[in-house]
Formats: C-alpha cells, sequence, structure tokens
C-alpha cells in the first residue's frame, strides 16, 4: 500500500496530504474532500473532447448541418435545421452520451472492487443475463414494451448468481470474477439454444439487440437510464470517496475502522444496478464498461479507475462509436455495440498478453 493511500485513508493527517505532491484537499466545514490535480485537468479536456464529439455528431449526416447553425439550434436561436437537429439527432445523441457515462461508472465499481482490469459487465455475466432475458421475451411473442423489463430482471438476477457464488467466504476479488466468467459462458450458451430454436425473423430481431444498438431510441430510454443515475447520485457520492479504500486489505481496513466485506459488496451492487438498467435500454454495447476505467486510470495515473474520468471517456466512446456507425458505410448503419467491439477486443488481448508478460 503507497503512502498516498495510507494518508487518504487516515482522518487525522490533513496536513500530511495537503502536503502531497500533485493534490489538493478540499474543505467544505467538516467535509474534507482530497482532489488530484491531473484528474481534474483530465476531466476538462475529456469535457471539451466530449461537446466536440457532440457537436460533430449533430452536424454530420444527410443533410449536413454547420457546426454554428447546430449552436443556433441548441441556443433556440431558430434555424432551418431545427427538426434535424433538435428532433432526429439530439435524442439518439443524449442517449449515448449518458449510456456511455453509466457503462464508464459501472466498469469503474465493479473493476475497483474485483481488483481486476478485466472484471465488467460483459465479462462477470450481467450483460449475458439481460441478453438471455432479452431473447426469451423477443423470441415469445412478448409485447416490445416488456423487453426492458426482462432484461433488467435478467441482469439482476445474473448478478445475484455471481455474488452468491463469489461472496460464499467474503467478497474475494478472484473467485468473483471467476463465478463471473463461468455464468456468463453458461448464460451465453443459453441465449445460443434460445435463439437457435425460435422463429428466424424472431432469431433477428433478438441478434440485433443482443449487438447493442441506438438506433430508434432516444428520450424514453435516456430518462430511464438518467433517472436511475439521478437516484444513485447520493450512492455515487459516496462510492467516489469509498473506492479509496477498494487498494487497502481487510486488515489494514479494519484497523482503520473500515468495514471492506460490506463496502465493496455495497459498491458492486451500484455497479451491478447501473450496468443491468444500461444494459436493458441499449442493449448489449460490449466493452465500453471494460475499456473506459483503465484507459481513464492511465491518464490519470492513478491507482484506481477515477468514477468521473471514466463516465466522460465512456460518454465520449459510445457518442464516437454511434457516429461512426451512423456515418463509416452510410446510408447503412452500424450498431454501436460493433464499433465499440472493434475497440474492445484489441484491447482484451493487449490486457491478456500484458498480463502474461509480467512476472509470477
Amino acid at each position: 500500500m503507497s503512502a498516498a493511500t495510507r494518508l487518504a485513508a487516515s482522518p487525522d493527517t490533513p496536513s500530511a496530504v495537503d502536503r502531497l505532491p500533485g493534490r489538493a484537499l478540499l474543505r467544505v466545514g467538516p467535509v474534507r474532500v482530497q482532489i488530484r490535480r491531473r484528474s481534474v485537468l483530465v476531466a476538462v479536456a475529456l469535457t471539451g473532447l466530449l461537446a466536440m464529439a457532440m457537436v460533430l455528431s449533430l452536424s454530420l449526416g444527410t443533410p449536413y448541418v454547420a457546426p454554428a447553425d447546430v449552436l443556433r439550434a441548441l441556443s433556440g436561436a431558430g434555424t432551418p435545421y431545427d427538426l434535424v437537429v433538435l428532433n432526429l439527432r439530439l435524442p439518439r445523441l443524449v442517449l449515448a452520451a449518458v449510456a456511455g457515462a453509466a457503462f464508464g461508472v459501472a466498469g469503474t465499481l465493479i473493476q475497483s472492487v474485483a481488483r481486476n482490469p478485466l472484471a465488467s459487465p460483459d465479462v462477470i455475466g450481467i450483460t449475458q443475463g439481460a441478453g438471455l432475458a432479452a431473447t426469451v421475451a423477443l423470441t415469445s411473442g412478448a409485447a416490445a414494451v416488456l423487453v426492458a423489463p426482462a432484461a433488467l430482471a435478467g441482469g439482476l438476477v445474473a448478478a445475484l448468481v455471481v455474488f452468491a457464488l463469489g461472496t460464499r467466504h467474503g467478497l474475494a476479488a478472484q473467485r468473483f470474477v471467476l463465478a463471473g466468467v463461468a455464468v456468463a459462458f453458461a448464460l451465453r450458451a443459453l441465449t445460443e439454444v434460445v435463439m437457435l430454436t425460435a422463429d428466424p425473423i424472431d432469431g433477428l430481431r433478438a441478434q440485433v439487440w443482443l449487438i447493442g444498438t441506438l438506433a430508434g431510441r432516444g428520450w424514453t430510454e435516456t430518462t430511464w437510464i438518467a433517472g436511475t443515475l439521478l437516484i444513485l447520485l447520493p450512492v455515487l457520492a459516496w462510492a467516489g470517496w469509498a473506492l479509496n479504500s477498494t487498494a487497502l486489505d481487510d486488515d489494514t481496513a479494519k484497523g482503520i475502522g473500515l468495514r471492506p466485506v460490506a463496502r465493496r459488496i455495497g459498491l458492486a451492487g451500484t455497479g451491478v444496478i447501473t450496468a443491468a438498467m444500461v444494459t436493458a435500454q441499449v442493449g448489449a454495447v460490449d466493452f465500453v464498461a471494460l475499456v473506459a476505467p483503465q484507459v481513464a486510470r492511465r491518464l490519470v495515473r492513478a491507482e484506481r479507475p477515477p468514477l468521473l474520468c471514466a463516465a466522460l471517456l465512456g460518454a465520449l466512446l459510445l457518442v464516437l462509436a454511434d457516429l461512426a456507425g451512423r456515418r463509416l458505410f452510410a446510408p447503412t448503419q452500424l450498431p454501436a455495440g460493433v464499433l465499440t467491439a472493434a475497440i474492445g477486443g484489441p484491447y482484451l488481448l493487449y490486457l491478456l498478453l500484458r498480463g502474461r508478460r509480467r512476472p509470477s
């Protein structure tokens, strides 16, 4: 455990924390919040990039809308392109940003608890549980309005199974990840069985859902995801602070008055709920929750993925993936999940190869 982590975990060393290089201590009454200056700079840079990507997404298409006209339409000044910008492109764009941010948050919480860069909703079974439930709903003639609730329930049930298998003797990181991978493979196999035995048209609908797409979706899905994040906001604020203790071993954490197992379960549960909700609304958009936290961690040069930067990076990745999916082969549109898989697959191989090169 590093000196920075020990000082961050101790409530009695504000002056020492103040002196840590690259850090500042923000005091609001009795509350002290430690801020990494590099985290702030990275967050500002990612916010700027996200804003530019969003304007670009609203501009590109048929018809092309100049960025100046996009900004005028967003400001309410009135342009001939208001219908295109505000009604056709903006709902899908906002959904991409909100869903990407939610994936980044979920991946950060789950990876920090598991202490494993490979732990993400699409690796430990949550996405597969949602996919199985959605596939059953889509191939059984259920009403379209029931697909998202079924997917949400499937993701949560899969998470409960993973927790039951991975927390039998406390939440051990390795056991948790192995249990998640096993559940993910089993659920994926069941999904394939359901699709093979279904009507071909229904199976195709399920396949599109499993890939993950934002086409035909907008404000309704955004409201559900944003509402979930809003309800969880107090918990997420606590999580941003509680993540500082995930790097501590159990004996050290207990020695300073923390309850490490309960804290990890709370963090993982928050990540699971977030991941299940966003997957239920936009489908199985893989690898955003895997890539965003680790890239954000490397940008910030921190011991754990930073929550805010991971959310911003997740939003940026999904906005760019959706834009590329719309324009690369226009007028044919590729689902956003295809583009995120194209990014995440090589990154996953990089993590695996990097892990193999480490000395045992």
